[in-house]
């Protein structure tokens, strides 16, 4: 190793360029904030301030309450299922393939609407009491996932 070839190790420069070192940098002076105003000083104003105006953010009413724990589970019916051959084994990936589902978000569940004809095992995310019943009734499986 020499001299020359001494680097600082990745990821420790955060900038490019060292602010208000003089004329000869490039950057010297007003170190990039232009002259006077407040956002040439510090403590300038927080995001979304409009100096005193009601902020956008605080105008637009608000409705309602979401909860960020909750789960968006698709929901599919048994009768659906009579695309698939005779005894065939449905997972959300076979549900994805055939074009039932096109996004599962958190889940696929099973709902029990309509009449299933074939026996299949199926491992969903969930399924609903009639659903289980009516695949179970063909000699189906049902298993949660």
């Amino acid at each position: 190793m020499n001299l020359s070839e001494l680097r600082p190790a990745d990821g420790s420069k955060q900038n490019d360029f060292r602010r208000g070192r003089g004329h000869g940098s490039g950057n010297g002076k007003t170190a990039g904030k232009g002259h006077k105003g407040q956002k040439a000083r510090s403590g300038a104003p927080r995001p979304g301030f409009e100096g005193g105006q009601m902020p956008l953010f605080r105008r637009i009413p608000k409705r309602g309450f979401h909860n960020r724990n909750s789960k968006e589970i698709v929901g599919i019916n048994v009768d659906v299922l009579n695309r698939f051959e005779d005894g065939a084994v449905v997972t959300v990936e076979s549900l994805i393939e055939m074009g039932i589902v096109k996004n599962p978000r958190d889940g696929v569940k099973i709902l029990g609407n309509g009449e299933l004809t074939k026996k299949l095992d199926v491992k969903v995310n969930a399924f609903s009491a009639a659903a289980i019943e009516k695949i179970k009734a063909l000699g189906g499986n049902a298993e949660v996932i």
